[in-house]
């Protein structure tokens, strides 16, 4: 999204996630962002004195503000487990502490600048299924499809990032519906790992693969962090 809006400043944008706390953050930034800025600060200052106790009392709290809502969510990322996002069944953040330094809790230049583009876009966001861009869209558009990234192993079975992992079901239906947007006339892109499972789930000849080679900083043994392979799935 940021670098079609480098390129093309007044592109009209639907955004969505069923991440509600995602979708907030954008929403902060966008309106908000100096006090965000300063709700980070005090993270930062506290966090100083005590690492850990900080830590894992701010991921238990609960705010009920905006702001100290989306602070958190930006504090956790930052200090986290090489910046993991994880929730429980009852949609509570169960990563534990990572070990840093010095993180850099306040990206100041970057909240700013996002900021910046958010409001100066033409942009709408929304907290919902994937299903209901079939309501919005026509022919013509770009729709970029972004799942929980398919699991490749029984070690690398990683959906949680909603209190409703992304199952198979859920794979079956994207592929539906990006047919359906297909055959309305959409330009798409879908990422997804290289699984058996994803090739098999966009087999028509509709679909071009093209496989690129990533890393990963997720995993705990850093020899294994490297090497892996996800596809980019296209109709154009």
């Amino acid at each position: 999204m940021f670098n079609l809006l480098s390129k093309y400043p007044n592109l009209k944008c639907h955004v969505s996630d069923l991440n509600s706390n995602l979708i907030l953050a954008y929403v902060a930034i966008r309106d908000k962002v100096t006090e965000l800025i300063d709700s980070l600060e005090n993270h930062a200052k506290k966090y100083q004195n005590d690492h850990s106790q900080y830590y894992y009392r701010i991921r238990e709290s609960e705010p009920t503000s905006q702001i100290e809502q989306v602070s958190k969510l930006i504090f956790l990322n930052k200090t986290c487990f090489n910046g993991l996002y994880r929730v429980n069944s009852k949609g509570k953040f169960n990563v534990p502490l990572g070990k840093y330094t010095n993180p850099n809790i306040i990206n100041r230049e970057n909240l700013l600048t996002v900021s910046r583009i958010l409001q100066s876009s033409n942009i709408e966001f929304f907290c919902r299924d994937f299903e209901a861009i079939l309501h919005d869209t026509k022919k013509g558009d770009f729709v970029y499809l972004d799942p929980p990234y398919q699991p490749v192993s029984k070690t690398a079975n990683f959906t949680s990032y909603t209190t409703r992992n992304f199952t198979d079901d859920d794979l079956e239906r994207l592929a539906t519906i990006a047919e359906k947007l297909h055959f309305k006339g959409c330009k798409i892109l879908i990422s997804n790992s290289k699984s058996k499972k994803v090739q098999n789930s966009f087999s028509s000849s509709i679909w071009k693969m093209k496989e690129i080679h990533v890393n990963r900083a997720i995993n705990s043994n850093s020899k294994k962090r490297t090497g892996h392979s996800e596809i980019l799935i296209k109709n154009y």
